[in-house]
């Protein structure tokens, strides 16, 4: 058997303690009379994520086609990962903004900088050994030294490479977290373009931190497009729409409480599902 840490793990329920309850009055009255229900309390309506039935007035009423989108199930833990990796973007991001900052910064102060590192390195060198280290000849203050003798137009280009990726690191991190289409193109493209540059950074110095760069990065790759069907795979962004609508409470709701009426009273939302649940239906059999 499987291990499956989260197997017992209620999405819907955990979303709803922190966010509350999302109940919905349609217009529709034959949808209304399924989400609804009188008890000794009170009039209790369903939530459409969690499915509880909630005592009193719904958050929200109208026509069914006008419903906010919930999430459910796995779109909620899609959610969750996708946040999980917008929070990894948006860090790194803020890190490689900071390192523009510093080495413009370093531009213009390199004298006092100089003089520091010829104070103090002296003084460093005998903990160093001790450790088995040597600063002279270490990699960090190699390249402190290399950027000593650069020339400004050089930094500057440095200066702005690094900008440059920080912001694309930053929208990525937008894009993930508000679940926007278009930054889950970025991410992919974004991150598979600097997967070879990171293999050959491993293979000139292996380290923890590289090798795990690296797996966090295809694991968001093979994650958005697994989940999120991009570039038409798994039958793209319309097979991941009727995915979405197909786990929709209201409107598997809505498509039964229309299952018997006659085909000229079914409306286009009962269309609608039916050509979600046909493609979603045929997408699995492949």
């Amino acid at each position: 058997m499987p291990w499956r840490p989260l197997r017992s793990f209620d999405w819907n329920s955990r979303s709803c303690g922190w966010h509350g309850h999302a109940t919905y009055a349609p217009t529709e009255p034959a949808l209304a009379a399924k989400l609804q229900a009188a008890t000794p309390s009170g009039h209790a309506w369903r939530c459409l994520r969690c499915g509880t039935y909630v005592l009193g007035t719904p958050r929200g009423s109208g026509p069914a086609d006008a419903a906010p989108i919930v999430l459910r199930g796995r779109a909620l833990r899609d959610t969750f990962v996708l946040r999980f990796l917008a929070v990894d973007h948006g860090s790194r991001g803020l890190l490689l903004l900071a390192l523009a900052y510093g080495v413009w910064r370093f531009d213009g102060s390199r004298n006092a900088l100089k003089q520091v590192l010829n104070s103090y390195l002296p003084a460093l060198e005998p903990l160093a050994y001790k450790f088995g280290v040597d600063l002279e000849d270490s990699t960090p203050v190699r390249l402190i030294q290399q950027a000593f003798t650069a020339r400004h137009s050089t930094l500057l280009l440095v200066a702005l490479g690094v900008l440059a990726y920080g912001i694309l690191e930053l929208a990525e991190g937008y894009g993930l977290w508000f679940k926007k289409r278009w930054g889950e193109y970025a991410a992919v493209v974004a991150t598979s373009l600097f997967v070879p540059v990171e293999i050959h950074e491993i293979m000139v110095v292996v380290s923890w931190l590289r090798v795990s760069a690296l797996i966090i990065n295809l694991f968001a790759i093979a994650y958005i497009l697994w989940t999120k069907r991009l570039f038409g795979f798994r039958g793209g962004h319309a097979a991941f729409d009727a995915e979405r609508r197909n786990d929709s409470l209201l409107e598997l709701e809505h498509a039964a409480a229309l299952e018997y009426a006659a085909p000229g009273d079914q409306d286009p939302l009962t269309d609608a599902y039916a050509a979600s649940h046909d493609l979603l239906t045929s997408d699995r059999l492949r």
